[in-house]
């Protein structure tokens, strides 16, 4: 397995896939997934020519179980030291959900050359949590339960999670995968719960506004109109306003896992774009 070891001795898990001299792709993964999460995306851009890298985030699935460093400002960070170890160059960045926030934060900071275009899908950006400043949040005690509900018992949660709302199985005619929901889970629990419950504060709390205005490169963002942990009103249309070089594409219906559940309408739509 390959990983790096990041200044403060960290090791990062990724894959890397495809030639090296290939256009790059980096995925970054949503709470508390792993690189995993990105297999049908990454086996579909490698078959049509890319090079394709996935990191598991520190605390998740095979990198290490910190207990501290568990913020946007040191995820991007991480992110910077794995492009820099492969020395990637115009590479183009896609973030779902947490993820999201994590590309837009290093795409902001990145070197120049290392970034040519970014794609957010079901992303957090700009903020998830209520205030002032954003009246159209969630309230912050939604995300106290959240963390209520993982200290008392992470297993369930994670399975309740990925049985409901992340797909949208709760809503009458969903098409139910077990399988889906069990690798859901399976990823969710290889990861550290320290490291989960940070990352909570991480992806509600962080303001991205200033990153989003930040960005030269095009951006694509990608969201559901029935996403229920990330609600589209909220989000998707308000980045793509804040960004110079924004698309917004909306999914009637989609939930916030759907680069799981339609892959066959997401992954032609990111094509299309990166070669656009």
């Amino acid at each position: 397995m390959s990983f790096i070891k990041t200044t403060d001795g960290t090791e990062i898990f990724y894959k890397d896939w495809g030639p090296k001299d290939a256009t790059p792709i980096v995925f970054h993964h949503g709470w508390p997934l792993s690189a995993d999460d990105w297999d049908n995306q990454m086996m579909f851009f490698l078959e049509k020519g890319f090079r394709v890298i996935a990191h598991d985030r520190r605390g998740h699935g095979r990198s290490s179980q910190t207990w501290t460093g568990n913020d946007m400002d040191t995820y991007a960070a991480d992110v910077a030291e794995l492009t820099d170890a492969l020395d990637l160059k115009d590479a183009i960045h896609i973030g779902h959900s947490t993820g999201g926030g994590e590309a837009v934060h290093y795409v902001a900071r990145a070197k120049p050359g290392r970034v040519a275009k970014a794609v957010i899908i079901g992303a957090v950006p700009p903020v998830m949590v209520q205030s002032d400043k954003n009246p159209g949040g969630l309230p912050i005690t939604a995300f106290d339960e959240l963390r209520a509900a993982q200290n008392a018992n992470r297993s369930q949660f994670f399975h309740d999670l990925a049985a409901g709302p992340f797909y949208g199985y709760n809503r009458p005619g969903a098409k139910i995968s077990e399988a889906t929901i069990h690798n859901w889970w399976r990823q969710g629990m290889m990861g550290g719960a320290k490291a989960h419950y940070d990352c909570i504060k991480a992806f509600s709390e962080t303001d991205f506004t200033d990153d989003l205005k930040a960005i030269d490169v095009p951006v694509l963002v990608m969201h559901g109109t029935d996403d229920q942990i990330v609600p589209y009103a909220d989000s998707g249309p308000l980045s793509a306003k804040l960004l110079k070089n924004g698309t917004l594409k909306s999914y009637d219906g989609f939930p916030h896992g759907m680069c799981t559940t339609h892959p066959e309408v997401i992954n032609p739509d990111i094509l299309a774009f990166i070669q656009g």
